[in-house]
């Protein structure tokens, strides 16, 4: 008496589901380290590559590249060349990327009451 029954094997079974196609195509893409941060930095305005590595502090240039490219394959992310001398290289979001603007603010949302802040990043 008092104590907790363990579940049945009938309630154990249905309890949890399988997780969906397209939240495990979400969470390929943007569980990579890098990628949301990346995302979250261009949501407010288009960056340089310069620009974007040092908003995001402790990204290698290598990792920046290959994120890049990764989001840009994904549709997400628009590479511009801009013609120098110096030659430059811009990126912003394309419609898809800018949709996931409210879904990055919720969790930066969530991330402030729920997780513990035990790091305070770098400022720019």
């Amino acid at each position: 008496m008092g104590e907790l029954e363990a579940p049945t094997t009938a309630t154990a079974a249905s309890g949890c589901t399988g997780v969906d196609i397209a939240m495990h195509r979400v969470f390929a893409l943007l569980g990579k380290r890098w990628s949301g941060l990346i995302l979250a930095v261009l949501t407010q305005n288009p960056g340089h590559f310069s620009e974007l590595r040092r908003a995001i502090p402790g990204i290698s240039e290598r990792m920046l590249s290959d994120r890049l490219t990764e989001l840009g394959e994904a549709g997400l992310v628009v590479r511009r060349v801009d013609e120098g001398p110096p030659l430059r290289v811009c990126y912003r979001l394309t419609e898809a990327g800018l949709a996931l603007g409210p879904a990055l603010e919720e969790l930066r949302r969530w991330a402030a009451v729920h997780l513990a802040d035990t790091t305070a990043p770098r400022s720019c």
